[in-house]
């Protein structure tokens, strides 16, 4: 029971936190500053689920220690077949409940419930890997309405064939990031292109950024250096997209704090018709890619203390192969091969992200050493 006990000293205390930051979220103090109410209110949410958990394996230490002295006490037969019932269900479910405290006591990533900007790039392969990028995409989307979450595209770069040369998104709902982050990589394709005659297997890559949608008060932007370029925007659209000057090109020079170089940061969006909307969702990549930019150190860190570096580290890593000749997946970041490519390009991927997450969580509890 000493390890029981070692688990259970270091969840002293959090009842009384959570109090005090149940008290701190109604002031009307903190509610006005904006950051401030935002952490503490995550805060809240993440005491709520540890003193759950804790109260859930408290009851089945309980549970086991009452079963184990009926057993020693009761006479009765049919009780302590009872007790027995108890014990052995108690004893099955205390290792998860056990694992599920350590998991929550490790400092979750504070990006995890934010909405993502996602960035897909054709990579080597030319035509091919714009054909590529498109159904990476098309995955993504349908990713993307299966868990119920909103997708808006801020700017696309077609290619000459069909697909994209990039093509740059929004997604919005419930802890999009954090299922979102493990899709960063190159993700490399191998099929037999729409333009091949002699039916030869080619190699062609994309490469998928993910980046947590930074919030205003994530970083400091100095608005009125911003400059600000107007353009008619191309495409399908009708006759207004031609007409009114409604795509927007901002440029920012912004000093990279890790380098100390200034660096031109140049962002274009032509997602609606409004000018104003379109600036406003420039503005939000602005903030999301110097939020990305600044916190890239802190994920190297991470990343360098990991031996799988699972959802963090170097964009330029192979993450993903998709065989079409063999209907292959293979996640190499964890050695994950499937066979149902068809159903897995067309958003089934939740199982795979799901593996990443329970390797990742393996890496955390190393790492801890709880």
């Amino acid at each position: 029971m000493a390890n029981d006990n070692q688990l259970l000293n270091r969840l002293e205390g959090l009842e009384g936190r959570f109090e005090e930051v149940s008290t701190l979220i109604t002031d009307p103090d903190v509610i006005s500053d904006r950051a401030r109410y935002v952490r503490l209110t995550k805060e809240y949410h993440d005491l709520e689920r540890l003193l759950e958990a804790t109260r859930r394996y408290r009851s089945l230490l309980d549970t086991i220690s009452e079963s184990r002295e009926l057993l020693v006490e009761e006479n009765d037969e049919e009780m302590r077949q009872l007790a027995r019932e108890e014990l052995e269900r108690a004893q099955e479910a205390l290792p998860k409940a056990e694992e599920e405290i350590k998991l929550l006591l490790i400092p979750a990533d504070p990006d995890d419930s934010k909405n993502c900007i996602v960035e897909i790039r054709g990579g080597t392969g030319g035509d091919e890997a714009a054909l590529f990028a498109g159904d990476l995409f098309r995955m993504y989307q349908k990713f993307a309405e299966r868990k119920g979450w909103a997708l808006s595209v801020s700017s696309v770069s077609e290619g000459a064939v069909g697909g994209y040369k990039e093509i740059v998104f929004t997604l919005s709902g419930q802890g999009v990031y954090g299922v979102m982050k493990y899709e960063s990589g190159v993700h490399r394709v191998q099929r037999v292109p729409a333009t091949e005659t002699q039916g030869r297997v080619h190699t062609s890559a994309a490469t998928v950024a993910v980046l947590p949608e930074a919030e205003e008060f994530d970083v400091e932007i100095h608005e009125g250096e911003i400059r600000w370029d107007t353009f008619r925007s191309g495409g399908a659209g009708g006759q207004n997209v031609n007409k009114v000057e409604s795509g927007v090109r901002l440029r920012y020079n912004w000093k990279n704090p890790n380098t100390g170089q200034v660096e031109e940061i140049l962002i274009e969006c032509t997602e609606t018709r409004d000018q104003p909307k379109n600036k406003e969702r420039a503005l939000s990549r602005l903030r999301s890619f110097i939020y990305d930019r600044e916190h890239q150190k802190y994920l190297d860190d991470i990343a360098s203390k990991r031996k799988t570096m699972v959802s963090t580290g170097d964009r330029s890593a192979k993450i993903r192969t998709y065989n079409y000749p063999q209907g292959r997946i293979t996640d190499h970041r964890i050695n994950y091969t499937i066979y149902n490519l068809a159903a897995f390009v067309d958003g089934d991927i939740q199982e795979c992200i799901d593996r990443l997450i329970v390797a990742e969580n393996a890496e955390k509890l190393k790492a801890a050493e709880l």
